[in-house]
């Protein structure tokens, strides 16, 4: 058979057949470009706006969780010391809370408190005496720059000092005392001090 007889044969009988009988359609040849589907400007806007209110959401619940911590640390007094009846007639007090130190100084029929941010407490010192003991605490926003108060007793104004060294220390390295009860802190404070005496 030359080629002049082959162009004479019908094109049906060389073209391949599907099962259906359509002549099947034969892909080119070259690489396949797999399709993706085409989102639109309102699924990157929805998307957007979910992501947001997730946000908005996380920042409320760790806004809410902060306050909460404030307000437990602010209210817990870790301890207290007055000056001594009769040397003062009108006792002077300390209050000792996590996050800060008050002095109340009472007069006849008033009293004047400051209050000083753990933080901003630069140095405490203790004067003693065979029966009594000044606490004098040197502040960095203090105006006056330090606030001094006496006749305590000696061996309460020492641990005073020692709480007030170590919240300071805690705050100083972020640490979170919201978590323990007063007596674990106070502990946890004492054993801080021995080991820094030791050392």
């Amino acid at each position: 058979m030359d080629l002049n007889s082959l162009r004479l044969i019908p094109q049906s009988l060389y073209t391949r057949t599907a099962s259906d009988g359509q002549p099947e359609k034969i892909a080119p040849d070259g690489p396949k470009v797999r399709q993706y589907p085409q989102l639109s400007d309102r699924t990157f806007q929805e998307e957007g706006k979910n992501e947001q209110m997730k946000n908005e959401a996380a920042k409320k619940e760790e806004d809410k969780q902060t306050i909460d911590d404030l307000v437990r640390k602010s209210n817990r007094c870790i301890i207290s010391i007055s000056s001594l009846f009769p040397w003062d007639f009108f006792a002077n007090t300390i209050q000792v809370e996590e996050s800060r130190v008050t002095f109340i100084f009472r007069q006849f029929m008033a009293s004047q408190s400051h209050s000083v941010d753990i933080k901003d407490i630069s140095n405490i010192f203790i004067e003693s005496s065979p029966f009594f003991a000044t606490l004098q605490v040197v502040s960095r926003t203090y105006i006056q720059n330090d606030i001094k108060i006496g006749h305590l007793n000696a061996g309460k104004a020492n641990e005073v000092r020692m709480i007030i060294e170590g919240l300071r220390t805690f705050a100083a390295h972020n640490i979170d005392t919201s978590n323990y009860e007063i007596d674990e802190l106070i502990s946890k404070i004492g054993e801080f001090h021995t080991n820094h005496i030791v050392s």
